[in-house]
């Protein structure tokens, strides 16, 4: 290991909490970026008591194999779901000690569409709900079914509700998993798909990763921690307030998160600004008192008791412990620490009263904990007009990072068109935006803009990151398709699979636009290396058998075709062509059958009109 990792870097820091904290900071040994994660069972090793309490909290039960043991189901709550959008059931079950989920669809008592896949991890504590992923070399989806523990009840997940069911589709990224669970290591190159997941939330998170730590006390350099800090790791307890908060708010903090340049969602360390690593945008509202369920944060700060004291989350929790073991009366001796002056029946249930239990916007069948303290209302008034998105953990975010929030906004929350105008508003006072420009054209359906914008700027890609440049690249190359600028187009799209290969809907792109400028072999081996990543893609099944078809290769072109329907029971363009190779095998027959299956997907399709030829 390089000397510098034990060389203590004191620099002083006049450290403003904007609550009258002035603190001197010492940089922490394990902020080094050449010190490496060792895991929770490492910790366990001299840590053994922490260990066992902690593996029985949220954050420890965060993420699991799906096994009987880990998983809230068990024999008397498999409970069957149905989708009424999509005609899709879902029912769990257990085959030995491995979870399944069984996706259906009945035609009066037959079975027409049967998928069954593997759940390989459980997510979620259990304390709110279960959700379930499922993995494919390495790609990591979520599977449509989340047990909802609260209402001991099972619904379709987060998101997937009122005609979004992405069925098995929704791709696990590392937004997403960074928050819930140990540090994942990622394949480069790709967008889900992972070469190690942890299991569970662990002693690092908090912490920052322990190998410095380790060896040192190893080697017998032990800190008397009663009387000095030991820098080879960070106590959270130990940290100025604002950092202290940073520590939780990373994950606790729910909303629109935009990265810094040349940041990534592993980067942020214990005891580092979170702002220098992302800046997290929330929409405000005149009139609002709704929130979302991890927005436990930013209803803290909007407490007096939060502005007028040194309160922070762990002033309250303990993170080692779990709530569920707490005595009845832990949270009312909290509050009397500082409310010392109410009266004995008002010192019983605090937050029942000051911080009662609600429902969360974005997540059905539960209810959290208000964090906001103070007195509440019994009916929350209606929200009023949106005043703009504003990052609750920087009170300073740069234009771009504005820019950036808007965009974001529009395309992953709500596509309203202000999101848009806001966006431009704040790229045109931007520098290095040549990624949010594309964005923003792509988003707008700006196709010449964005064709006459690509052709006269020079760009500088060390401004941004390789999957920023990747997905850019793409969406250039789409444009540039459907103005017939081809080969324009084929460059960019090599482009954006040579930085990121493993992206499954780039190389999908690729593949259609090479079929679709006649180099059938080139799409054909796009296709099927699409299939050695993923042999769950429905859209690489389709091509195959379009281009087999025209290799009069009948068999296995329909064997492909049915493949893709395997996948997705109404996939017309899959069906379209079975109509197709039907008609080449002059095989009335099928042909009526496909026509009437396109027919009950979609009643309005151009079928009706073919097979009422058909039948005169």
């Amino acid at each position: 290991m390089s000397r510098v990792l034990f060389f203590i870097f004191f620099i002083v820091l006049f450290y403003s909490c904007n609550r009258g904290e002035i603190t001197n900071y010492v940089e922490y040994l394990n902020h080094n970026d050449t010190v490496r994660y060792v895991g929770k069972e490492q910790c366990k090793m001299c840590h053994i008591d922490i260990y066992n309490s902690f593996v029985h909290t949220g954050m420890g039960r965060s993420l699991d194999y799906a096994t009987r043991e880990n998983s809230v189901l068990n024999d008397s709550n498999l409970l069957v779901i149905y989708d009424s959008i999509s005609n899709l059931s879902y029912e769990p079950f257990f085959r030995n000690d491995s979870l399944y989920i069984r996706e259906f669809r009945l035609k009066g008592s037959d079975t027409s569409h049967l998928i069954t896949r593997k759940v390989h991890y459980k997510i979620g504590s259990g304390q709110h709900t279960n959700s379930h992923l499922f993995e494919i070399n390495g790609y990591l989806h979520q599977i449509p079914y989340t047990y909802y523990t609260q209402k001991d009840t099972a619904d379709l997940p987060p998101g997937f509700e009122l005609g979004n069911n992405s069925r098995f589709d929704r791709k696990i990224a590392l937004e997403c998993i960074s928050c819930h669970n140990a540090y994942v290591e990622p394949v480069e190159g790709s967008i889900n798909k992972y070469n190690v997941i942890p299991k569970g939330i662990d002693c690092e998170r908090c912490h920052g990763p322990g190998e410095v730590h380790v060896k040192q006390k190893l080697a017998g350099d032990i800190i008397d921690t009663s009387k000095y800090i030991d820098y080879s790791i960070v106590n959270p307890k130990k940290l100025p307030l604002d950092l202290q908060f940073d520590v939780c708010q990373r994950c606790h903090l729910q909303g629109n998160a935009i990265l810094l340049e040349g940041k990534t969602f592993n980067d942020f360390k214990p005891g580092e600004h979170l702002k220098d690593v992302m800046d997290i945008y929330l929409p405000r509202y005149e009139n609002d008192d709704y929130f979302i369920m991890a927005s436990h944060p930013d209803r803290l700060k909007q407490s007096a008791c939060f502005q007028n004291s040194n309160l922070t989350c762990i002033s309250c929790h303990n993170p080692h412990k779990s709530v569920t073991s707490l005595s009845s009366n832990y949270f009312d001796s909290k509050c009397m620490s500082c409310h010392m002056d109410c009266k004995d029946d008002q010192k019983k249930d605090c937050v029942q009263c000051h911080m009662p239990k609600s429902n969360s916007t974005d997540i059905m069948h539960i209810t959290i904990t208000d964090h906001k303290i103070g007195i509440h209302k019994n009916k929350k008034e209606k929200r009023g007009k949106f005043l703009g998105l504003f990052a609750n953990n920087n009170n300073k975010p740069t234009n771009l990072s504005k820019a950036k929030a808007y965009l974001k906004q529009y395309e992953s929350f709500e596509a309203n068109p202000m999101y848009l105008d806001s966006a431009l508003y704040f790229l045109d006072i931007s520098d290095n935006n040549f990624t949010s420009y594309v964005q923003y054209y792509y988003l707008s359906n700006k196709q010449k803009s964005l064709i006459n914008y690509v052709r006269s700027t020079v760009i500088d890609t060390s401004h941004y990151m390789t999957n920023e440049l990747a997905l850019s690249y793409s969406r250039i190359a789409e444009f540039f398709t459907k103005n017939e600028l081809i080969k324009d187009a084929e460059f960019y799209y090599k482009k954006s699979i040579s930085l990121m290969p493993f992206v499954i809907e780039y190389k999908i792109k690729y593949g259609s636009f090479l079929f679709n400028n006649g180099l059938i072999e080139d799409s054909e081996d796009v296709f099927i290396d699409i299939l050695s990543l993923n042999p769950m893609v429905k859209e690489a099944y389709l091509n195959l058998g379009i281009i087999y078809i025209l290799h009069n290769n009948y068999k296995i072109a329909e064997y492909n075709l049915h493949r893709a329907i395997d996948l997705d029971p109404d996939y017309i363009l899959a069906y379209e062509n079975l109509v197709l190779l039907s008609n080449k095998r002059q095989d009335l027959k099928n042909t009526r059958l496909y026509l009437q299956k396109i027919l009950e997907i979609n009643p309005d399709h151009k079928s009706a009109f073919i097979l009422d030829n058909i039948e005169n």
